[in-house]
């Protein structure tokens, strides 16, 4: 409609001139308007207390032309990547002509693969053979140790307080706390 007047509307001429023209109801005439707007095919502004809309033929002319240039730089751009990722792969393809010696490369090559496999799995298998693991355990074991007689001189040292402070015996105190009887300092 406002292409085909190129002139300026109000929203009350559209919903007179749209339904006689163009067959679109009145009811919906104000939707269709807001969704030309959003998609940028009508353009509208405020004038003190109203609303006028237009669209004109050029507008949509230099848009077009716009979008087109946009298209044919993003194609010649394309066109310059897949050129360059040609080169590349031709370049790449160079000195990796399907030889029998390359075939024979890289098949030693998957033979020494799968033997430094079975290698590092043979390893894994002996590793708490290996020095440095046995001398991290002989340390974790003498901190265990060390930790564990001031766990037990503090349960004996506990037991002889509640001796003395209760009158407890001994073995009312294990039983209570479940100190086993051969409770003792480990060598």
């Amino acid at each position: 409609l406002c292409f085909a007047q190129k002139d300026v509307f109000q929203l009350k001429d559209i919903e007179k001139i749209a339904p006689k023209e163009k067959g679109i109801t009145s009811m919906s005439v104000k939707e269709i308007l807001q969704s030309l707007v959003d998609d940028g095919m009508v353009d509208t502004d405020r004038i003190g207390t109203s609303n006028y809309f237009w669209a004109f033929p050029s507008k949509a002319l230099h848009a077009r032309k716009r979008k087109l240039e946009e298209l044919q730089a993003q194609f010649a751009e394309g066109t310059q990547k897949k050129e360059a990722l040609q080169k590349s792969i031709e370049k790449s393809k160079i000195g990796r002509e399907d030889t029998a010696e390359r075939a024979a490369l890289i098949e030693e090559l998957a033979a020494l693969r799968q033997k430094k496999e079975q290698l590092k799995a043979e390893l894994d298998k002996y590793r708490e053979c290996d020095p440095d693991v046995v001398e991290e355990m002989r340390k974790l074991y003498i901190v265990g140790k060390i930790i564990f007689t001031l766990f037990t001189d503090n349960i004996f040292s506990i037991k002889s307080w509640a001796k003395r402070k209760f009158g407890f015996e001994e073995s009312r105190i294990d039983k209570s706390f479940g100190i086993p009887e051969d409770f003792d300092y480990i060598d």
